[in-house]
């Protein structure tokens, strides 16, 4: 089968393993999201129903993992969902414009994801030590600045620091979730308010609001497409590395979300600011909690390290195939990597990190990456199947094409509830196409090259 955008690996180094690939997806996955956002997703719900929202992220998740796993097995390069669209709606015409779509929204909504968690960090840094609005933003911009530096390395480096880094993850929920099983009250988890389950358009729109912060906490199940120049047979391991994170993360977030709600009551959960100190304050007294602060500060460096470290590969892959700037396309001389990328996306997030406000930055991401990355993937693994046929897809999604519909009709909705914030999605989407045409024209790509040969 031939591989498009076959340069994009010849300088990159194969050296992630599926063992690597799940611990990178996990550490992503999980990050600061859980902890800052369990508070709002209680309060969305208004009970211990919210743990419907957790597993309605779970399985739309698993249903767009599917179309990572067809995609990314098929196309396993750097930058990931460039090369999808690029390919999926065609090299030489729409392709062009959606790939460049996605690089052009790549410069704010990674940022914006790494800011995210930087400032989530800033946040539970609070409850070990008050800091001021100026002390919080340095805290958040100092940590986009280690972490660059923690990434300025080799990618097989990087895979052993990944696999360090997921360690202290998973042991941490495990941690959690044992405390919560040791001293659970059912009659404090399930103590459900009147009407409940009352499965009214209010009920909806109170899931729909908790879903933005849940499918927020799940996002990073793809993140070794991106990297999919680095992974070693990449065409068993991806499929593999999408799924078993997911499954692995949706059962420490039930785990862990019912465990706090069966110490917690809900109606104290639902305003805490630092709801996993307190959860575990409650347990095993302050010095406990404030240990447990300090692991979520760490699965919180995790994320951000992990964030970092796939969109880097983005900007290269576009600047290599001539649709973005030279300049991203250089890699370090000795160590093998695209550090003027890494370089210009952790300068971005350190600006964000400093200016903006978590829940913002939470829905300004989903905003910004539902139409053109998720419903654009979900449409282009259709329009690949028609193109190339199934034949030489080396994964093929179970049930075809219901994930994929189910998919884009799942992030419609989410584009929906994201609110006012979906104007400045489409603002930067018409943004972005104006950029583009500009650019076309001077190159004398599509859609102009035919005016010119006319």
């Amino acid at each position: 089968m031939t591989t498009p955008n076959k340069a994009a690996d010849a300088g990159l180094e194969r050296g992630l393993g599926l063992k690597e690939a799940v611990a990178l997806n996990m550490i992503e996955i999980v990050g600061i999201g859980p902890f800052v956002v369990s508070s709002l997703v209680i309060r969305a719900m208004g009970g211990p129903q919210a743990l419907l929202a957790w597993l309605a992220g779970a399985l739309l998740a698993t249903l767009d993992g599917f179309v990572w796993s067809e995609l990314g097995a098929a196309m396993p390069k750097a930058g990931g969902t460039y090369v999808f669209l690029r390919e999926a709606y065609g090299p030489g015409r729409w392709g062009r414009l959606m790939s460049f779509l996605f690089v052009w929204q790549t410069f704010v909504q990674a940022p914006l994801s790494i800011a995210s968690a930087s400032i989530g960090f800033a946040r539970y840094v609070g409850y070990l030590h008050p800091l001021s609005t100026l002390e919080t933003k340095l805290v958040s911009g100092g940590l986009v600045v280690f972490l660059v530096i923690l990434l300025y390395r080799r990618i097989t480096t990087i895979g052993k620091i990944s696999v360090l880094l997921w360690a202290g993850v998973v042991g941490t929920m495990l941690w959690l979730i044992w405390g919560g099983v040791t001293h659970f009250h059912a009659k404090i988890a399930f103590d459900f308010p009147p009407g409940a389950f009352h499965l009214s358009w209010v009920w909806f729109a109170g899931l729909g609001s908790a879903m933005v912060n849940t499918i927020y906490s799940y996002w990073g199940y793809y993140n070794i497409c991106h990297l999919g120049g680095e992974i070693k047979d990449p065409e068993k391991n991806i499929p593999r590395g999408i799924f078993l994170s997911i499954a692995g993360i949706a059962v420490l977030y039930l785990a862990m979300q019912t465990s706090i709600l069966g110490v917690v009551p809900w109606r104290e959960a639902q305003n805490s600011k630092f709801i996993v100190s307190t959860f575990v304050e409650r347990l095993y007294g302050p010095h406990a909690a404030q240990l447990a602060t300090a692991m979520v500060l760490w699965i919180a460096l995790a994320s951000v390290f992990s964030v970092l470290l796939g969109y880097s590969r983005v900007p290269y892959s576009a600047a290599l195939d001539g649709n973005f700037f030279p300049v991203f396309a250089r890699l370090h001389p000795t160590k093998h990597f695209p550090h003027i990328s890494l370089l210009v996306l952790g300068a971005l997030a350190f600006l964000f990190s400093v200016t903006l406000k978590l829940e913002t930055a939470i829905a300004g991401i989903l905003a910004m990456r539902l139409l053109v990355q998720f419903i654009g993937q979900a449409i282009g693994v259709m329009v690949l199947r028609k193109r190339w046929g199934a034949e030489r897809l080396p994964f093929k999604m179970w049930l075809y094409p219901v994930p994929a519909v189910l998919t884009m009709l799942g992030w419609a909705w989410l584009f929906w509830q994201t609110g006012t914030t979906r104007k400045w999605g489409l603002a930067e989407i018409a943004l972005g196409a104006l950029a583009f045409l500009i650019r076309a024209r001077e190159v004398r790509q599509w859609p102009f090259e035919s005016r010119q040969l006319s």
